[in-house]
């Protein structure tokens, strides 16, 4: 049976029978590139962002299509301060609930507030210009907006004034559902509900303050006759059950999270999935055969029924044209598939460093691990995290992100063996995976960092003092000597007697020579690791 690209979508995602697996590219900024321009000039203009969608759909030859990823919309329209970027959708900086202003000084934006008007001007051209697509409307969730609103210290408030983060729950509800019904009115088939930092939340803590909020959200959508898909991002496999339990009609998710995982868990819920093909790594920075490898194993992961393929998230501004050209020329020719599966992996390794020595230096390196914290909202709240407690540690500590949209990133992604993004990394050591530390968790963490590292350079310090001689009023004053220069400098040296004549000939002395002094320092070569037989064989012969 033959299919519109609309029907295959809709089908797919009630779980219904269908012709092929549908594409559907998450185009966001990716379109301005397309265009030629830069994220704040396309972002900014309804005729842009609709031509770029269209330059997108002609390449690519989706199913389905977003008419925006941009997830400061609604915060924008809210008071939020933005920072533009020339490749980036905008990222909130400032946060009207903690600069002062109360829940009740803020209402529910109107159509025309911020760029939300143009945004739907923009929906609106791409739904009459593209009849047989299936077209996506995307809104921030209820979580990712609250955090926007509040700030990170929406964490805290959950155990120390629960009331009030139910109360601006409900209230970003409304909003949501105020976005939901404007994009069905200018003609879209789907509301995409995409709420990245739910991953920073447990299941228990998901039930309590989301689920009540986003439940009745898919409901008002689904009662409007349209279909709601949970977008989230991140390590947020601990919550798909509790997605699928807010009765969303499709779950959308990246590569963080095993596709297979998710498959297993949506489909006896009668919940469809999407994803999970792999943004830098492969869409980025890969060939067009690696796009269409990654392509094949996220079909024949999914399956036949219910899965949709898609990227893991909003696509880099800079991916390669004809890397998704290739996806789309794959799910639409099985000859092509063929042809991929019979080639197999080639087997490439990135390139990896040496991270053995890493972290020795005197200062603490703070390592963040990104996407992008000008285009991702985790990476951009971990990366705060960071920032604002490094001032307690100048010249102490110094920290960085690292865009694994770069290859170079990628590789020390991959060398500190960090899976998922965002991950802070303290000296070389994983410590945060995909969770933005509380104040106090970040600063505790830097703290036994430098404790380790100063007990370290104590141990380098280290010395035992032998003196070898006897019993003679010599040997005695030596003695005497030694302690007294202890005492002035304070110092903390081990001093040992030796008197037999076999101690002598160890040192490479003779008894005749007493009484003498040897001093032998010790050095701390490895910690936390089992070396190398390279390592320990060049330190061996340092003594040669």
């Amino acid at each position: 049976m033959s299919m519109s690209p609309k029907e295959r979508v809709l089908r797919s995602i009630r779980c219904e029978e269908t012709d092929r697996i549908p594409w559907v590219p998450f185009v966001g900024c990716h379109a301005a590139h397309l265009l030629g321009l830069s994220a704040s000039e396309y972002l900014k203009s309804a005729e842009l962002m609709a031509a770029g969608v269209q330059a997108a759909v002609e390449r690519y030859k989706p199913d389905g299509i977003p008419t925006n990823f941009d997830l400061q919309l609604e915060a924008e329209a809210l008071g939020c301060g933005l920072v533009w970027a020339g490749e980036n959708p905008p990222s909130v900086s400032t946060h009207p609930l903690e600069d002062g202003r109360q829940l009740a000084d803020l209402a529910v934006p109107g159509k025309a507030d911020g760029r939300i008007g143009v945004v739907l001007d923009a929906t609106r051209r791409i739904r009459q210009a593209n009849p047989e697509l299936a077209v996506y409307g995307i809104l921030t969730g209820p979580f990712t907006l609250a955090l926007h609103l509040k700030g990170t210290g929406i964490f805290m408030s959950m155990f120390d004034d629960p009331q009030g983060v139910h109360e601006l729950m409900a209230f970003c509800q409304r909003v949501a559902e105020a976005m939901a019904s404007w994009f069905i009115e200018t003609g879209c088939d789907i509301v995409a509900v995409v709420d990245p930092m739910t991953s920073q939340i447990g299941p228990d803590q998901f039930r309590e303050f989301v689920t009540p909020y986003v439940a009745p959200l898919f409901d008002s959508i689904r009662s409007q006759g349209r279909l709601g898909s949970f977008f989230v991002c991140g390590h947020a496999q601990q919550n798909i059950e509790a997605m699928c339990e807010c009765r969303p009609d499709n779950i959308s998710i990246d590569e963080n999270i095993p596709l297979d995982y998710v498959r297993d868990i949506c489909l006896p819920r009668g919940i469809s999935f999407g994803g999970n093909m792999q943004l830098t790594t492969v869409l980025l920075l890969g060939t067009e055969t690696d796009a269409q490898r990654n392509a094949l194993a996220c079909i024949e992961t999914g399956g036949a029924r219910g899965f949709i393929l898609a990227p893991g998230c909003d696509l880099p501004y800079n991916t390669p044209p004809a890397n998704l050209e290739a996806v789309g020329r794959l799910v639409a020719d099985p000859y092509q598939q063929e042809v991929i599966r019979a080639l197999g992996d080639d087997g490439a390794v990135c390139a990896t460093l040496d991270m053995s020595e890493y972290g020795q230096a005197d200062r603490v390196i703070v390592d963040i691990i990104t996407l992008d914290s000008e285009a991702c909202a985790p990476c951009q709240y971990m990366v705060e995290a960071v920032r604002a407690v490094a001032p307690e540690f100048e010249g102490i500590v110094k920290w960085r992100e690292h865009k694994i949209k770069y290859r170079d990133s990628l590789v020390f992604m991959t060398s500190l063996m960090v899976k998922n993004v965002p991950t802070i990394c303290i000296d070389g050591q994983i410590t945060f995976v995909s969770r933005i530390p509380r104040r106090e968790e970040m600063v505790a963490a830097i703290q036994r960092r430098i404790l380790e590292k100063l007990r370290t350079k104590i141990q380098r310090r280290r010395a035992t003092l032998f003196i070898l001689g006897d019993d003679s009023e010599k040997t005695a004053e030596v003695r005497g000597n030694v302690d007294k220069a202890i005492r002035e400098l304070g110092a903390e040296v081990e001093v040992r007697l030796l008197t037999k004549d076999e101690d002598f000939y160890a040192f490479g002395l003779s008894p005749v020579q007493k009484p003498a002094v040897v001093l032998a320092r010790y050095t701390v070569k490895s910690a936390r690791q089992a070396p190398e037989v390279c390592a320990v064989r060049e330190w061996i012969k340092e003594t040669l």
